[in-house]
């Protein structure tokens, strides 16, 4: 995984995680996913854990814990995991045919083009713009707004 100099993930043990409550890391992981999830605030550029703990009145330990015990992965993997999602659908949506990387790295969530690309190739194995251009090229698209809709219904 050379290419945008992604690296193996070191697990690490840290204590603390061990040490919540597991009632309160039930309550958190809940909270979290409506935050994160239901309420889109994974779009929001500037939405950080430091946020999210001001927001459910705990720190970002707490977060970080839930984040890493619950989910398995840290708070910007979880964040970039819907932003890339989130990517998908718009990428393979022919309305958004002419829309640029950098506009689509944006509407998505993600501050800078860069970070977009390495964190879509990290998940899927492409550059956003292979994905794109094979979505478009096998016909499979599907309208963003049909998608939304249909995620909404589910819950």
């Amino acid at each position: 995984m050379t290419k945008y100099n992604i690296k193996e993930k070191v697990e690490k043990n840290a204590t603390y995680r061990n040490l919540i409550n597991p009632v309160i890391m039930d309550g958190l992981e809940k909270k979290i996913y409506e935050i994160i999830c239901i309420q889109k605030k994974y779009l929001d550029k500037e939405y950080s854990a430091k946020k999210l703990a001001q927001d459910l009145g705990t720190n970002t330990r707490y977060i970080s814990a839930v984040v890493n015990v619950r989910f398995g992965m840290n708070y910007t993997s979880l964040v970039n995991k819907y932003r890339i999602e989130e990517a998908k659908i718009v990428l393979a949506d022919p309305k958004y045919r002419k829309m640029n990387m950098e506009d689509a790295s944006s509407l998505v969530g993600f501050s800078n083009r860069q970070s977009f690309y390495a964190s879509f190739y990290k998940i899927t194995g492409l550059t956003p713009r292979e994905y794109k251009l094979a979505k478009l090229e096998s016909g499979e698209t599907t309208s963003y707004l049909k998608h939304a809709k249909a995620k909404s219904r589910k819950k």
